[in-house]
Order: C-alpha cells, then structure tokens, then sequence
C-alpha cells in the first residue's frame, strides 16, 4: 500500500491529539483555580480528574492506531499484531466509555443545579462515541482474524 494514504491518517492522528492535550493542559491549569460558580467546585472535581485521567486511554488508542498505519504499511496488516493493536484499541474506547458513565451522576448534579438539562445530553456523547470506536474495533478485529485465519490456511495449501 502507498505510504501517502497512510500518512494522511497519521496526521489525522497528530491532530486529534493536539488539542485533546492542550484542552487538559487548560482544564488541570486555569478550571480548579476559576469555577464558574464555587458551589460546583465539589462535583467539578471529580469530573476533572475524570477527564484528564481519560486521556491516557485516548492517548494509548492513538498511538495503538499509529502502529496499526505503520504495520499496513510494512505490508503486516493480515497479522497477529495487527489484532492486538485493535484489541487495544477496543479496550481504550471501552475503558473511555466506562470513565464518562462514572462521571455521568456528576454531571447530571451540576446540570440540576445550574438548571441546564442539555448538559446531560453534552456529557452522554464522550459515552456513545466510545462505544461506537469500541464496536467499530471489534468488528475489525473479528474480520482480520478470519482473514489470517484464511491467509493461514491459504498458506499451507500452497
């Protein structure tokens, strides 16, 4: 495969996580230090750690993807590795998944008090998009490895 679509995907991959890392390095920064409102600060806290703890799974699914983009392009993607690198990637997007709907009974607090019932549906979307990364993964996993058990079989019988 050529290289320049890949490379494509790898700076698409740059760029998601530029400003993942700048949003926590604002939000662990300036937010503990300027709420909005002081009574938040209690139920704020939490969903900050939350947060910011959320983006070492994102950052792992990241440079999983990366290696998955470098192994297609060595011509390994019909491989072992390249299973793992999606079953790691399926459990960063779950584990994404389970960090926000711990932090769901926080931000349904903060929305009852500050009376914005959208920020239930804000806060539900990290949860549905993981998911939708995590069930997207698992398919892929689940066809690449019938095809290198295809590949396999193709093999000895050659």
């Amino acid at each position: 495969m050529k290289t320049g679509s890949t490379l494509f995907l790898k700076i698409a991959i740059f760029l998601m996580g530029i400003p993942v890392l700048a949003l926590c390095i604002y939000l662990v920064s300036w937010l503990p230090n300027n709420p909005v409102n002081p009574d938040y600060s209690g139920m704020l806290y939490p969903v900050l750690v939350v947060i910011f703890v959320s983006a070492i799974p994102f950052y792992l699914a990241l440079f999983k993807s990366y290696c998955l983009l470098n192994y297609i392009d060595k011509n390994q993607s019909f491989s072992q590795i390249s299973i793992n690198a999606l079953k790691s990637i399926k459990y960063c997007a779950v584990t994404i998944s389970f960090l926000y709907v711990v932090i769901m009974p926080f931000v349904y607090l903060i929305a009852e008090k500050d009376d914005a019932p959208g920020l239930i549906i804000i806060g539900m979307v990290p949860i549905f998009a993981s998911l939708v990364i995590a069930v997207f993964a698992a398919v892929l996993q689940k066809l690449l490895q019938e095809a290198v058990y295809f590949k396999s079989e193709n093999d000895l019988t050659v």
